[in-house]
């Protein structure tokens, strides 16, 4: 199985929301906005859970582990097209991020205090495992992003993107014909730094205010893959510069965001993110952040 945005794309279509592009200007420099935090449950993630359940024919029940975007989206995904859904979760994930799972009509377990410990869990469980980041529909269905960013801004030259277990940026970096993807995780949770680092995906820590979103120990090999054979640059932020980010985002554009999805954002007010028409993917808004 391979790869295939565009199908993705024609699949997706009718149920997730095709999110705008907002052309601003930070700090004296052009910048585009990818409003995904405008998205059905507040993330890209539907886009990944809605392809492969319809991909692999609507299976009856499924299951997953999240940290609490992924679960929701799988949860949203289950409810528009009538299936049932498991999702486990860390005993860790924010309250926000779980009562949305359950109001969505998903069945909660609490396992673990880790993403890693309740996806264990959850394989183990009765039904189709749909996995967070590290398939090829997955990262299908969240690189549809990256075509509507070419779409409304064909000009763009690099595409900033906060990363966890790499889905998003991999499947960004597949569809945006050859531009430069800017690949940004949180000091200390870092998992595709590590990994090239390494020279393959290892395990490392997950320690950052963003940990809830991006907090993959190990970046999937599938991305690894992915992010190897294309344009990609790695950048670091600390906490402190991507909670700066985010209240920022708040501050000038009232846009409110969790602080995964200010991450590019603060790579970008760093001035580490290059091109002439660059892009910033605000990827989510699952937080009770209140200004």
């Amino acid at each position: 199985m391979t790869i295939d945005v565009a199908a993705a794309a024609d699949r997706i279509r009718p149920y997730a929301r095709r999110t705008p592009l907002w052309r601003v200007e930070v700090d004296g420099r052009p910048l585009a906005l990818k409003l995904e935090h405008l998205q059905l449950t507040g993330s890209f993630k539907i886009r990944g859970a809605l392809n492969t359940l319809l991909a692999l024919g609507k299976p009856d029940h499924v299951v997953t582990a999240s940290g609490g975007n992924h679960g929701l989206g799988v949860a949203r995904a289950a409810q528009l097209l009538g299936l049932s859904a498991t999702v486990f979760v860390p005993v860790t994930a924010p309250e926000g991020k779980v009562r949305r799972i359950e109001a969505a009509g998903a069945k909660l377990i609490r396992h673990g205090a880790s993403y890693a410990e309740a996806a264990v869990a959850a394989r183990e469980f009765p039904g189709t495992y749909i996995e967070a980041y590290n398939h090829p529909l997955v990262v299908s269905g969240q690189g549809t992003v990256g075509l509507e960013i070419v779409a409304d801004l064909p000009e763009v030259d690099a595409v900033a993107v906060a990363v966890g277990g790499g889905g998003l940026v991999a499947g960004i970096a597949s569809a945006i014909d050859g531009r430069l993807t800017v690949a940004v995780e949180p000091v200390n949770c870092s998992a595709l730094r590590n990994a090239l680092d390494a020279g393959e995906p290892v395990d490392g820590p997950v320690e950052s205010v963003a940990a809830s979103a991006l907090g993959a120990t190990r970046l999937g090999d599938l991305p690894f893959s992915v992010l190897t054979s294309a344009p990609v640059t790695s950048l670091l932020v600390t906490d402190e510069e991507l909670l700066a980010a985010r209240d920022r985002l708040w501050e000038e554009f009232r846009l409110a965001v969790e602080p995964a999805a200010a991450v590019p954002f603060a790579a970008f007010l760093a001035g580490n993110v290059p091109g002439e028409v660059p892009c910033v993917v605000l990827c989510g808004a699952n937080t009770d952040w209140t200004p």
